[in-house]
């Protein structure tokens, strides 16, 4: 067999289907996000990023680089080892109790990333409890899905934000086995929030842990940028809550939180976390600064709220279809994957707007979209000029509009 021949022709299968992913390569400018600075064929440009996940711009907040500064000053560049090797820094302790009071919690676990905080908790959670089944929302992220997936335990999917289909998953599971109902607060993709009372409430009824993946919401909801789960005042209910620092933290890694028990469960079993690398102790330190400005700042989400809603607005204006959510996140649907990495191509190279195409796998064929993330720092200019950007390309392309 000829590999790399066979490799090159599922890539021109992926290429042909439009569903090719290509890079941007990037750099942001310091103290000055959205902006940033394109290289592409030996060539440099100015462009704004409208797809990040820093949600908040915290990864350019002064109190965030200051901390991680410091932290570099007074401790060098990595952790030295794993957790239990050497690799536990003060600071590492420190951002722990930091997360536990975020989310209300007797304890927390720090991960080098939400994705492998996922994988590791769920694959060591689904292996070790004995006869475990784990009850997935259908529409849980990878990582998730492959933390089940790694566990061996029975799987059973419930139709998404379905609360009458978990019941009825739940109901036909066995009284005295241990099981998991996993699902996520928003949705990456859709943008759509998940019914968490509700869902703790059948959770409840049938003996199930609850486990919460928060990662599109925390820094972003609740009083003190908990999550859904602080907004909506039922965090106390939920067994585990599951985060990111790479999102509106604006910095790297992933964490749990639960009881003392859970988290010292996870720590002393999952291979995710024992064999790996701890964070570098700047990382802990921007993330600690940026989690305890968050808990205090309202100005920052605030002020988010207000460009998603004028985005909005435009787009409605411009009748460009985007999908309906109660969240910060704004699919812009194109519905066809090489007009959506076309348009996203064109934005980048004659206008200097940066948004992602969003094709399959990471969504259903035919629902290939823009996925737009407003921030604090766009400001109302860049906001009309996006959406002036994409209503010409709309119409380049023959897409239809929603009229009002």
């Amino acid at each position: 067999m000829n590999y790399d021949e066979w490799f090159e022709s599922k890539l021109e299968e992926l290429k042909r289907e439009g569903n090719y992913r290509v890079f941007a390569d990037l750099e942001r400018y310091k103290g000055n996000f959205p902006s940033a600075r394109s290289h592409k064929d030996g060539k440099q440009s100015d462009v704004t990023v409208w797809c990040s996940n820093d949600y908040l711009g915290m990864g350019q907040n002064p109190k965030v680089l200051k901390a991680m500064h410091d932290a570099l000053e007074e401790c060098g560049a990595g952790a030295g080892g794993t957790r239990n090797i050497s690799g536990t820094n003060h600071y590492h302790v420190l951002l722990e109790e930091e997360l536990a009071d975020l989310h209300r919690k007797d304890s927390a676990l720090l991960f080098t990333s939400g994705y492998v905080s996922n994988w590791a908790a769920l694959s060591t959670l689904g292996a070790r409890l004995p006869n475990c089944v784990i009850l997935s929302d259908s529409m849980n992220h990878a990582s998730m899905i492959e933390g089940i997936r790694h566990s061996r335990a029975e799987k059973k999917l419930w139709n998404h934000n379905d609360v009458s289909d978990l019941e009825r998953k739940l109901a036909e599971c066995d009284a005295n086995a241990p099981k998991i109902v996993a699902f996520e607060s928003v949705y990456s993709m859709d943008g759509d929030i998940a019914p968490i009372s509700d869902i703790c409430d059948v959770a409840e009824k049938y003996g199930a842990m609850t486990y919460l993946d928060e990662v599109h919401a925390v820094g972003l909801y609740g009083k003190r940028g908990g999550g859904i789960s602080e907004r909506d005042g039922v965090a106390d209910r939920v067994t585990l809550i599951e985060g990111t620092l790479g999102k509106a933290y604006g910095v790297l890694g992933g964490y749990i939180t639960g009881s003392k028990g859970l988290c010292d469960f996870i720590r002393s079993f999952a291979s995710g976390f024992i064999f790996t690398t701890a964070l570098p102790p700047a990382a802990a330190a921007g993330a600690l600064a940026s989690i305890k400005h968050l808990k205090e700042s309202e100005i920052e989400r605030a002020a988010q709220k207000r460009q998603v809603n004028l985005l909005r607005g435009k787009l409605d204006a411009s009748g460009i279809p985007h999908l309906e959510n109660p969240s910060h996140i704004v699919p812009v649907m194109i519905k066809d994957p090489i007009k959506c990495k076309r348009i996203s191509d064109w934005l980048l190279e004659d206008y200097g707007i940066y948004v992602q195409p969003i094709n399959y796998p990471t969504v259903p064929k035919g629902t290939e979209r823009l996925r737009i993330t407003p921030s604090p720092v766009h400001s109302d200019a860049d906001i009309d000029y996006l959406v002036g950007s994409i209503a010409e390309l709309w119409s380049q392309c023959a897409l239809a509009r929603i009229v009002a």
